[in-house]
């Protein structure tokens, strides 16, 4: 009719839903944005628009658009972040976003394979917050699980699992400059630290490692380097109690050693300190013997090991020594 606008039946929602209708779609949209640059500024935030409105849409169309979306995020045309628009409630709470984004990944995944799937997720800053798409009733690490396994997702939920120990081992650092900044008594550290360390599941090798960074940053060091061996040992004195909680395995032992010879290796004025420390870590018994013999012994040479085995050699032969005259008289008995 006369004054109206022409109308199209071309459209994503009218083609079939198979990747090869959905890819050549994908190459009209490429064209046109090739052609008319405007429009690539315009699409992310037009994109918004479309998936903030997904509760409209019906069960079929939810799939060709996030089959599009997946390859869309897959050329470029739009980036990953595109997705966490999604995180609204209304359509959190019917599973609308979870079931979109596991289409959207299985699809990139298909087509572009699992490193660029990984890759996408870390572009767009999704790997640590999969749980939100998730309705906050099951909002937990089984159901993701499940969900993400039951469409071949795995690696996924490894990438999500290893953002989310990071981002644990943060808060757990921070917790613990702020309680050294209030001085608070050992004793609360140590059961404060457990319990967030169990909640959290980080092992004990890799509490006592941020418990000695934490500890050695509070320090306010003598600028003469003959009178800081003392002063470090004196300082992380009071912290042994704190140190010796976490170091009860042979390898949060061994993971101690490693940061205490980091440290030493990488604040020069340490250098001379590192026998100091160790023995006092030693006679604190924070230390075994059997770990510093493991760690004397080991053929690992990174980060100056070299010039602290030269420091160690003296006291380490006393260890030896003492360690065959108990296997002597052992063998006596």
């Amino acid at each position: 009719m006369d004054g109206e606008s022409p109308k199209t039946n071309t459209c994503i929602f009218n083609a079939s839903e198979d990747m090869e209708s959905m890819r050549n779609f994908e190459q009209v949209f490429v064209k046109l944005m090739r052609r008319y640059k405007y429009l690539e500024k315009m699409f992310e935030e037009e994109m918004k628009k479309v998936l903030v409105y997904l509760k409209g849409f019906e069960p079929a169309q939810r799939i060709k658009l996030a089959r599009m979306t997946a390859l869309w995020i897959g050329n470029g045309c739009v980036p990953p972040s595109v997705l966490l628009v999604m995180l609204n409630e209304h359509i959190v709470k019917d599973n609308l976003a979870l079931d979109f984004v596991l289409e959207v990944f299985a699809c990139i995944k298909q087509e572009r394979g699992t490193a660029s799937l990984v890759t996408a997720l870390k572009k767009g800053q999704l790997e640590g917050r999969l749980l939100e798409f998730l309705p906050l009733n099951r909002r937990t690490e089984e159901v993701l699980a499940a969900a993400f396994a039951s469409r071949g997702l795995a690696e996924l939920l490894r990438l999500h699992r290893a953002q989310a120990s990071q981002e644990a081992r943060r808060e757990l650092t921070r917790a613990l400059e702020d309680e050294l900044a209030d001085d608070k008594p050992v004793r609360d550290l140590i059961q404060e630290l457990r319990d967030m360390a169990v909640k959290h599941a980080i092992p004990d090798h890799e509490v006592v490692a941020i418990i000695w960074t934490c500890v050695m940053n509070r320090g306010e060091w003598n600028k003469k380097e003959e009178l800081l061996p003392e002063q470090a040992a004196k300082h992380l004195r009071h912290y042994t109690p704190l140190l010796a909680a976490f170091a009860q395995s042979a390898k949060a032992e061994i993971a101690l050693l490693t940061k205490v010879q980091e440290y030493c290796y990488e604040n020069m004025s340490f250098m001379r300190a590192f026998s100091k420390l160790v023995l006092m870590l030693y006679k604190s018994n924070v230390l075994s013997e059997e770990a510093i013999l493991k760690w004397y012994r080991d053929p690992n040479s990174s980060k100056g090991k070299l010039m602290f085995l030269d420091q160690m050699k003296k006291f380490v032969e006393w260890l030896q020594s003492a360690e065959e005259e108990s296997e002597s008289g052992e063998e006596e008995d």
